[in-house]
């Protein structure tokens, strides 16, 4: 059986992401659902990161740090270059040895500030790709042609558990660190402290801000009421999340997208998230959004949910609806569709093309 270029072998794909598991974050979950999926559909993929780690028994190849040479090998092997999210760093030997060049924007590019000069390169390297978008907000932030593919997240893992009690109030999923805004959620929970209304909270995840915020707690009276549980993976946050009714995703900045949004609402969540970026788009109609780094609207926000079961109960009712766009083979039918056409397209496609067309003599 012959695939989208007339080959009789699978199509190889050569996907490039800059930081790779075991660091844990929405690119690198990304990546990994990404190489998974397409290796368990039958293609030949290999995957080159920067992110140093033991070689795991994944269904394809991961290269760790390639050399020059190794990493214009892999070009050259390749039948399309995927960087799931732009790294020049990883771009160079398409000038070399040109290939179909699919570029997943997972964050934006960022033409202002000291940065802009990589900024402007990244986008005349995407002029010659083919563009694919994470949300609405971040394709028109690029003012570059592609579709929006949202992207995934793992819903054999990310589920609802009935065995599993819901207990608790409130969780945060992220990495400790200023933008995430997890000091924010442990300033609203004191607010309503104060109003004697009492938030069972989890805060889950590491980071540099691991200490201070645990200190913020106790300055500010709550520390019995924030637990924090360290960082958790695979179905131990799967069934955590199961626990409790809301998530909080309190972003400082304006996230690109949030699959951790998609994975608390899976679990049954609400979630109350920030309007910047493309959060609200994978919250939809499952939870509230209040404004970026607005300590006293998320505090209401959280409020007005736990105090009214009926708003959680609506929130929910959408949740299958909403999750269908972002289950991981509608997704990856979106890419496989997008990568067969680029295949088709290229040189060595439209010869196969032609060649099918000779009758035999």
């Amino acid at each position: 059986m012959r695939n989208a270029a007339g080959l009789s072998r699978p199509i190889k794909i050569l996907l490039i992401s800059y930081s790779f598991a075991p660091v844990i974050g929405g690119l690198e979950t990304a990546s990994l659902l990404f190489a998974v999926g397409f290796a368990k559909r039958g293609y030949d993929v290999t995957v080159v990161t920067n992110t140093p780690g033991k070689i795991e028994n994944y269904p394809f190849k991961l290269v760790r740090s390639p050399t020059y040479a190794e990493l214009l090998r892999l070009v050259r092997w390749a039948d399309v270059v995927w960087h799931n999210n732009i790294t020049l760093r990883s771009y160079w030997p398409l000038i070399i040895s040109p290939r179909p060049f699919l570029v997943t924007h997972q964050t934006w590019l960022g033409l202002q500030g000291p940065a802009g000069w990589r900024a402007a390169v990244k986008r005349l390297a995407c002029v010659r790709a083919r563009n694919v978008f994470i949300s609405r907000a971040i394709a028109d932030a690029a003012a570059l042609r592609g579709p929006v593919i949202p992207n995934a997240y793992d819903n054999a893992t990310f589920r609802e558990f009935p065995e599993v009690m819901r207990e608790r109030d409130v969780a945060f999923v992220g990495r400790l660190v200023s933008d995430k805004g997890a000091d924010s959620l442990i300033e609203a929970i004191a607010i309503l402290a104060l109003r004697e209304l009492s938030v069972r909270t989890t805060i889950i995840g590491n980071g540099p801000e691991y200490h201070s915020l645990k200190a913020r707690a106790v300055a500010l009276g709550v520390e019995q009421q924030v637990v924090f549980s360290g960082a958790m993976q695979g179905t131990a946050l799967a069934r955590e999340l199961n626990r409790h009714q809301i998530l909080a995703v309190p972003s400082r900045w304006n996230e690109p997208f949030g699959i951790v949004a998609l994975e608390g609402i899976a679990c049954g969540c609400v979630v109350v998230g920030t309007s910047g970026g493309g959060l609200p788009e994978a919250i939809g109609p499952c939870g509230l959004t209040v404004p970026n780094d607005a300590t006293s609207a998320l505090a209401d926000a959280l409020a007005s949910l736990i105090q009214d079961p009926n708003a959680i109960d609506a929130c929910r009712q959408g949740a299958s609806a909403h999750l269908s766009k972002f289950r991981m083979e509608t997704v990856l039918n979106a890419y496989e569709a997008v990568i067969r056409d680029m295949v088709q397209s290229s040189p060595a496609g439209k010869i196969a093309r032609v060649l099918r067309q000779i009758p035999l003599l």
